[in-house]
């Protein structure tokens, strides 16, 4: 994917939806082999395709809220992040972090129904096997979290439901039953922490990996409880039976979705460019997420 910086003294690696990688180099010109940098960029990703134009300080949001989770997700599970200390071009939304493994799948939790997986429960009764209960309706709260995984389809593919039957076949049983839990437990705090300050967290995915030479435990990774990966709610205006408002990137899915974009979903083309209005409304809403769940006031370095 174009559009990555290019870094005196790393070699870029990779290039994702939305994060860049890039590995260290040393005296000797070759790469590190036990650490990457890990860049956030601007760029936003909606039902599968790349949205233009970018949205503004985006990547700053999502990697100091995640770095702010991070702490306080350390006691369920140990983080990927090594230091802060990275170059001035990417200050404020980039992390060296340890290079794993990562697992084949996107480890998703849902503490209330809604997006793809209403339209599952609607068709089915279940969400990926998991069979929930009778008359449940857009913005239902969940008896309990569910763990809903999906494929890791390569960009500008769709990522797939996977059953816990398919989930212990490429992971094994004790460590899918490991990512079943970790992810459940994830939402589970997040919603102690967010409640409190007016958010519900309807579902959210994360991503784990570990260390390359198969030692230690799941070390989670990527991002966790951003606007990009978990839906945010505002608490007080919460009422199921139809969509919810959000502080997430559900306010470009909406607008591609409404007649005003002119966009069909089914049609296999690219969406439209995002209105300028529509590109400043969802910066806003990253940032009051992040300043609402901190407490902390947002600026750009």
């Amino acid at each position: 994917m174009a559009g990555h910086l290019e870094l005196a003294g790393f070699q870029h690696v990779y290039s994702g939806k939305v994060r860049d990688l890039y590995a260290p180099v040393g005296a000797d010109g070759a790469p590190a082999r036990d650490r990457l940098l890990l860049v956030a960029s601007n760029r936003l990703s909606a039902y599968d395709w790349m949205m233009t134009p970018e949205i503004p300080d985006k990547g700053e949001v999502l990697t100091r809220l995640s770095l702010w989770w991070f702490d306080r997700l350390a006691d369920i599970v140990p983080n990927h992040v090594v230091s802060t200390d990275v170059p001035a071009a990417v200050a404020g939304r980039a992390v060296l972090v340890r290079r794993l493994e990562m697992l084949g799948l996107e480890a998703i939790a849902r503490a209330y129904l809604t997006g793809g997986g209403l339209e599952e429960y609607r068709a089915t009764g279940s969400v990926c096997a998991v069979p929930l209960p009778e008359g449940l309706v857009d913005g239902s709260r969940l008896p309990e979290p569910v763990f809903t995984p999906t494929t890791k389809a390569p960009v500008g593919q769709h990522d797939l439901p996977m059953t816990p039957t398919e989930v212990e076949a490429l992971l094994g049983a004790d460590r899918a039953a490991e990512v079943s839990r970790l992810t459940r437990a994830i939402l589970a705090r997040g919603n102690e922490i967010a409640a409190a300050r007016g958010i519900l967290i309807a579902d959210t995915k994360v991503e784990f990996g570990v260390a390359p030479d198969g030692s230690g435990g799941l070390v989670l990774a990527d991002e966790v409880l951003t606007p990009d990966s978990s839906r945010f709610w505002p608490a007080d205006l919460w009422e199921p039976g139809h969509p919810q408002p959000s502080y997430d990137k559900q306010f470009v899915r909406d607008w591609l979705t409404s007649a005003e974009s002119g966009w069909d979903r089914r049609s296999g083309e690219a969406p439209p460019p995002l209105p300028a209005a529509v590109v400043e409304q969802t910066r806003a809403k990253y940032v009051e997420a992040y300043e609402r769940i901190t407490g902390e006031s947002f600026s750009a370095r």
